[in-house]
């Protein structure tokens, strides 16, 4: 009986205890709070409205945000580069609080809108910090419409499906931002309940794109940045490599410590990342 009372007291002990802290690249902070905008509005671009947003002054930046995202995301990276620059953040097609219509989602179409949008704001070229999505769109305007970027800073981007792990959505990193990015559609989106039918949408998208080739990508002459974080759950590291070797002059960027979510996990580290490409 004392041993089972031993037993009994050591399983109720570890229940009790505090979980152990997870690794930076296990978690998923709450984004930094968005500074007050100069400008604000919603532009229209390809019959949607597009949400965006303008702040600072200095050389343009646009940061495009990762797939169920929104622009709020980028907290911290706005508070540090609108110091110097114009940062513009937007958000994409049926993304936060910008409306879609029927039209298939492609990444040339979302890359069309992000450059109407470059028109709206009077933007003649900029950089881009793309994040999952966002860096493919960048590529997809790195491809077709080079004469708009200075610099791509494209982070867990994918130039064809087999570029994503199978085992994402197993991921309970990854699970846990697919369930906030669906708490705050509900919250700040102009079709609240409409979150299923947006995700069935996307997902038809992504279950063939991108599907970019070789020649495709060694049309890039823009300077660009091929980045991920060393613990990415949803881009493989072979396929990074791939794309810094097939992009003319493009460098590789290993993020430490940092997954797919490294703008949020490690602030400051992204920054300096960034701002020591785009800025060079």
């Amino acid at each position: 009986m004392k041993a089972v009372l031993k037993v009994l007291c050591a399983l109720f002990l570890f229940a009790a205890a505090p979980a152990l802290a997870t690794e930076r690249w296990q978690q998923l902070p709450t984004p930094a709070p968005m500074p007050k905008a100069d400008k604000t509005g919603t532009a229209p671009v390809n019959g949607i409205d597009m949400y965006y947003a303008v702040y600072g002054s200095g050389p343009p930046v646009l940061l495009i945000h990762g797939g169920l995202g929104y622009a709020d995301v980028w907290g911290a990276q706005v508070a540090d580069l609108s110091k110097d620059h114009t940062v513009i953040v937007a958000e994409s097609r049926g993304h936060g609080r910008s409306t879609r219509n029927a039209d298939p989602y492609s990444y040339d179409l979302m890359s069309s809108d992000y450059l109407a949008l470059l028109d709206y704001l009077k933007i003649g070229k900029t950089a881009i910090v793309g994040w999952s999505d966002g860096g493919i769109i960048g590529l997809d305007i790195a491809i077709h419409h080079p004469e708009r970027l200075t610099k791509l800073f494209a982070h867990a981007a994918n130039s064809k499906v087999d570029g994503v792990i199978p085992t994402v959505m197993e991921n309970k990193t990854f699970a846990t931002y697919i369930e906030k990015a669906g708490e705050v559609y509900k919250k700040i989106s102009p079709t609240p309940a409409e979150y299923d039918a947006f995700v069935t949408q996307i997902s038809n998208m992504w279950a063939s794109q991108p599907n970019w080739s070789d020649d495709d990508l060694k049309k890039i002459t823009t300077p660009t940045a091929i980045v991920l974080g060393d613990h990415d759950e949803a881009i493989s590291r072979e396929h990074t490599d791939y794309l810094a070797k097939t992009i003319p002059g493009a460098e590789l960027i290993i993020l430490k410590d940092a997954s797919h979510f490294a703008m949020l996990q490690d602030p400051e580290g992204y920054n300096k990342a960034v701002r020591d490409f785009i800025d060079r």
